[in-house]
């Protein structure tokens, strides 16, 4: 919610880039599809231990993702298509990295690490479920954002997790934790945000 109202500064960033990777023989939705490849590698990273690697990949995918956005407003190819196959491979991502984070040997926190993985995941996707479903149901006017966490935060809190881990993997376990409670509080106050909106 914090980066989504801080989104217009760095709009001529954005712009910049799009000038910049314009030039290249990439449409915007190819863009979208390359920044799969860099979390694939990620997920071995993660997989073997390597949080530094890892935490690369994930910022590099981060990259590429904002970039899509920024090729399509410049060159003024944006479509419904391409934000609708931009929010899929979204989700993509972060599954890929909780994939990855499955098998990555954390310490426990008085649960399983997979509980706290499998709450955080669980929430993240019901983040983006409520949503549609507000919309489906006709709940909302308007399309249902806010909460302690939405997908920006919590790729920003992820990546900075996976980066501290190399220090020790347990900072990295307590993000996770940090992660399945704001998550699913996000969730419930979406929930509440869309019912209180319509009787």
């Amino acid at each position: 919610m914090v980066l989504a109202k801080r989104r217009d500064r760095f709009a001529n960033f954005s712009v910049k880039v799009g000038l910049a990777f314009s030039k290249l023989p990439l449409s915007a939705n190819q863009w979208t599809m390359l920044s799969l490849v860099p979390i694939l590698f990620a997920l071995y990273f993660l997989v073997n231990g390597q949080f530094l690697l890892a935490a690369g990949l994930f910022l590099l995918s981060a990259f590429m993702d904002l970039i899509d956005g920024s090729v399509a407003r410049v060159t003024g190819t944006v479509s419904k298509k391409g934000a609708y196959l931009d929010t899929v491979v979204d989700r993509y991502v972060e599954g890929i990295i909780i994939l990855g984070l499955l098998f990555a040997g954390l310490p426990d926190f008085y649960l399983p690490v997979t509980a706290w993985l499998f709450v955080y995941f669980f929430g993240a996707m019901m983040t983006t479920y409520v949503k549609a479903a507000a919309k489906e149901k006709d709940l909302t006017e308007k399309e249902l954002c806010g909460g302690f966490l939405e997908r920006a935060e919590r790729l920003l809190i992820l990546f900075v997790g996976i980066l501290v881990a190399s220090l020790d993997p347990f900072y990295l376990t307590y993000t996770i934790v940090v992660l399945a409670v704001l998550s699913n509080i996000t969730v419930l106050q979406r929930v509440w945000a869309a019912t209180r909106e319509k009787k």
